[in-house]
C-alpha cells in the first residue's frame, strides 16, 4: 500500500515533473466517474513517462472502441496525474487535449516524447 500523499508530496512530484525529471509514480487518486471512465484513467496512469500510445492501441487493450476511449480521456479531471497528454492520434497527430494542443506539445516535449508524424 502506498503512503498517503500530502499537499507537500504533491508539490514535490509536480516540481520534479516540471523540472523535466521523471517523478515516478503519480500520487494516488480517488476519482469520480463511471466504471468505464475509471478503467480508462487507470490505463492512462500506466502509460510510462516519456512514451506515447494511440487511442486505438488503448482501445484494443481495453477491448472497446477508440471513440469511447476518446470520450473517457476527454473527461479526465486531473490531466497531469492521469497523463492523457500521452495519447495521440494513429497518424501521430496531437489531438484532443482539453488544455489545448500547445500544452500537450509542451508536456510531451518536457518528457522527451514528441512523436514524429508518419
Amino acid at each position: 500500500m502506498r503512503a498517503p500523499y500530502t499537499p507537500r508530496s504533491w508539490t514535490r512530484w509536480l516540481d520534479a515533473y516540471f523540472s523535466g525529471e521523471n517523478p515516478g509514480e503519480p500520487p494516488a487518486l480517488r476519482l469520480s466517474g463511471t466504471a468505464f471512465e475509471r478503467r480508462v484513467w487507470e490505463a492512462l496512469r500506466r502509460i510510462p513517462y516519456g512514451t506515447v500510445t494511440t487511442y486505438g492501441a488503448l482501445a484494443r487493450q481495453l477491448g472497446t472502441g477508440a471513440r469511447a476511449v476518446g470520450r473517457a480521456v476527454g473527461r479526465n479531471p486531473v490531466s497531469i496525474f492521469v497523463p492523457c497528454h500521452r495519447v495521440i492520434g494513429a497518424d501521430g497527430t496531437l489531438t484532443g487535449y482539453a488544455g489545448g494542443v500547445e500544452r500537450k506539445r509542451f508536456l510531451l516535449a518536457l518528457e522527451g516524447a514528441l512523436p514524429v508524424r508518419k
